[in-house]
Formats: structure tokens, C-alpha cells, sequence
């Protein structure tokens, strides 16, 4: 579902001009649609319905707790990675049965917290993690469920930076050592190995790597059962990528067939934790034009959304399509760099794109910002962070106000030593 469409010559967020958003709230502002991420979540589970797979929305994506939210009430676990993620998760309303505790450095007081929480489980990593794990547990005089995440060795074919399912990457027991770490949990008495995990990267586009790493889960899983091990749970981690392009849209049912062939005949309770596919093509971030600049070689678009906001172009070279406000902008088109204020020559969100003329003060909109956007935003050059705002239907709603001047600048705190020469000088 496309909820981002040209009604009456102007782009619409569902049905909200983005024109509207950004004279009420000011830019620039990330714009998600409710029924977006309704409607994807809707067709994963529809495509993967035969099978009951679990769905834990993977928080990394997005956290904005209306959007948490928005997929709890539709029946969406999480996938979390911090204490912070966690308790994001509870306070949107996700059951701490339907929570998954993830991530390869997980410290003592978030084990402890998840325990005390009662999570579905927690996916491990590495044997020194199994082991603190394991004490924590006993302190507490309970038992922790445990999934050992193994690395497949399977290149996922992704971006260097998101692919986890190589051996040369931190995520992950190697798949050589996953039975001995497995017999171990076994037998520690304040562990209950109930499945194995994996995840191969983000973004993936081509479903091939996932049919040779489930293929390879699956016979663990056989191999681990013939050892005596009692497999309850097979997850099978997230990454599906979005279409960024526009020219290539992943095939659920297709993903769907892979699972149901490798990995259903195990007959587990199954899991997946998508987070890019449910939220990343619900959003955009709207952007307005300071300056447009003549170079010798370039033209420049200086909008007032930097990389502070949306980091993705320059930390992974990505791309996302960037237009008009206006349908009818079409006059003389030709190649513009989008950039924003921010003092790095790293600093913008598209490079030789075709724009048609733009002057001061039209509205952009960047396209499939919902995931990885705001979420890995900052304050960098003392930049207001984005506020964020949800559509439904012919209304919105600010879910995350931009912070004013004083509430940013008051995060800092003089020490002592300073307030008193200050104080001496103003004596003097």
C-alpha cells in the first residue's frame, strides 16, 4: 500500500496534505501513515497465516511507542535489543510474553530486568553471555529461556555494514560450535534451551541466502534432536528489505514458500522479526528549500533536513526517492545535489538527482523514511531533533513534538568549578 499519492496536485499522506503538516508543525518533520503499517503487517501475516508464525516487530526500525503500538494492537510481538527498547515495548502495550531479547552484549541489570519481566526469551549470542547469563538466573531463583542464535556463514548479500550472518561478523555462534555451546545450556540448570535463532543482515532483497541459511537451521535443528536436545522453537530472525527504487518489491508469498518448505516440516512454534518491511516505506521525511545554489559544477538543493535526521544516505550510501510536493513540478528537470546545513561535505540525502526547478521555500518529500530515520537520529550542530507525526485517515497527530532550544541546551550541566569562577567574576 502506497499511502503517500498526488490528490488534487498535492501529495497526501493518506488522506492529509503534507502541505498542511508542514505550515502546522514546520519542518522538516517525519510524516508515518497508520495504514501503511497496518496493511504490511496485514500481508505478512497473511502470507505466512498457515503456518502461525509468531511476528516480533523489530523496535531497531522505528520506536516511536505509537508505532509500537499501532502494530500491538494488530497482534505483533517485539524484537528488542536494549533494556531502553524493552521497556519501550511494555509501555506501548506489547505482553512481555510476546517479547524477544536480542543483541550480542546485553549487561547483567538488562538480563535481570528481562527476567524479572517475564520475556518469551532471550536469543544468545556467545558462551560468556550464556554463562552470565546462567548466574543471573540463579541469583534470582529462576530459569531463563534461551535460543542460541547460530551464524550461518551465509552471505545475505546486503550492505557490509547490515549483513550479521557471516562468520566475520560479531553476531552469533559459529554454526561448527553451535552443538557443543547447545549441550552446554542443557546443562546448566538455570537455562531452558528451548530453540536456536539466526538473523543473516537487513535489507535483503534476493530470498536465496534465506533458503540456504534456513536450510542449514533446519538440519541443526534435526541434528540437535538426534543428540536428545528438545527443539520447541525455531526463530527465524527478520531482514526483509523494502523496495527503496520503486522498481522492485519483495514477494512475502514467495518468503513464505521458503519457510514452509525448509523449515515448517520441523513442526516448532515458529518466529520472525521483521522491522524495515512493517514501518520503512510508511514514512516520509518532509523538508523544505533555504537555498538553491549555482555552482560551476553542481547545482545544489539547501533544504533544511540534514543527516542528522536521516543518516541512511551517507552511513550506508542509500538511496531514497526524493519529490515534489507539487504533481505539476516538471518545469526544465535536470541534476541536483539534496543537501543539507549540517558543516560536512557528507551531508545529504541525494546526489545527482533530476529535480525540476525548485526555489526557496517548496516543500520535498524524501520517500521511505520509516525505518531508520528518526530512530537513529541525533542533535549534531545543536539541531532540534525531528518531531514525528502519524496519519489516519483525514487526521494526524504529533507523536513526538520537537524539543524547543532550552529543553536541549538544559540537558547540559555546569560543574561546580565553573559555576563558581563565574560567580567570582561577576563578584569582581
Amino acid at each position: 500500500m502506497d499511502a503517500f499519492t498526488y490528490r488534487d496536485g498535492q501529495l497526501h499522506a493518506e488522506s492529509v496534505p503534507l502541505a498542511r503538516i508542514a505550515k502546522e508543525i514546520g519542518t522538516p518533520v517525519f510524516v508515518y501513515s497508520a495504514s501503511a503499517i497496518e496493511a504490511q503487517y496485514d500481508a505478512l501475516s497473511s502470507a505466512l497465516a498457515d503456518m502461525k508464525i509468531g511476528i516480533c516487530y523489530a523496535l531497531k526500525a522505528n520506536s516511536n511507542q505509537a508505532v509500537i503500538a499501532t502494530l500491538a494492537a494488530r497482534g505483533a510481538g517485539a524484537d528488542v535489543v536494549s533494556e531502553g527498547e524493552l521497556r519501550r515495548a511494555l509501555a506501548a502495550g506489547v505482553p512481555p510474553e510476546r517479547i524477544v531479547f536480542a543483541g550480542v552484549g546485553k549487561t547483567a541489570g538488562e538480563m535481570r530486568f528481562a527476567l524479572e519481566t517475564g520475556i518469551h526469551q532471550f536469543n544468545l549470542e556467545s558462551e560468556p553471555e550464556l554463562e552470565l547469563l546462567n548466574a543471573v538466573a540463579a541469583s534470582m531463583g529462576v530459569v531463563a529461556p534461551v535460543a542460541i542464535r547460530f551464524n550461518p556463514d551465509v552471505d545475505a548479500k546486503t550492505h557490509a555494514k547490515i549483513t550479521t550472518g557471516k562468520k566475520e561478523n560479531k553476531f552469533g555462534i559459529e554454526i561448527e560450535q553451535a552443538k557443543a555451546v547447545y549441550a552446554q545450556a542443557a546443562a546448566m540448570a538455570n537455562i531452558d534451551p528451548v530453540g536456536v535463532a539466526m538473523h543473516i543482515g537487513s535489507q535483503l532483497t534476493d530470498l536465496e541466502p534465506y533458503r540456504a541459511a534456513y536450510r542449514r537451521m533446519a538440519d541443526l535443528v534435526r541434528s540437535l534432536r538426534a543428540e536428545g536436545h528438545d527443539i520447541r522453537r525455531v526463530d527465524l530472525g527478520g531482514g526483509i528489505g523494502i523496495d527503496y527504487s520503486g522498481d522492485h518489491t519483495v514477494d512475502l508469498a514467495a518468503y513464505a514458500a521458503i519457510v514452509r518448505e525448509e523449515i515448517a516440516p520441523l513442526g516448532a512454534e515458529l518466529l520472525c522479526e521483521p522491522g524495515r518491511l512493517l514501518v520503512g516505506n510508511a514514512g516520509v521525511l518532509l523538508t523544505r528549500t533555504i537555498f538553491v545554489k549555482q555552482g560551476s559544477e553542481k547545482r545544489f538543493v539547501i533544504v533544511d533536513a540534514a543527516m542528522n535526521d536521516l543518516i541512511r544516505p551517507t552511513l550506508y550510501e542509500a538511496y531514497h526517492q526524493i519529490v515534489p510536493i507539487l504533481e505539476n513540478a516538471t518545469e526544465s528537470p535536470h541534476p541536483a545535489d539534496i543537501v543539507g546545513p549540517i558543516c560536512e561535505s557528507g551531508d545529504y540525502l541525494g546526489k545527482d538527482r533530476v529535480l525540476p526547478e525548485v526555489a526557496d521555500g517548496d516543500l520535498l518529500a524524501v520517500k521511505s523514511a520509516g525505518a531508520y530515520g528518526a530512530v537513529m537520529g541525533s542533535s549534531y550542530n545543536t539541531r532540534l531533533m525531528t518531531p514525528e507525526v502519524l496519519v489516519r485517515g483525514g487526521d494526524y497527530a504529533v507523536i513526538r513534538p520537537r524539543p524547543s532550544y532550552d529543553d536541549l541546551i538544559g540537558q547540559d550541566r555546569l560543574p561546580d568549578w565553573l559555576s563558581r569562577t563565574e560567580r567570582s567574576r561577576g563578584a569582581a
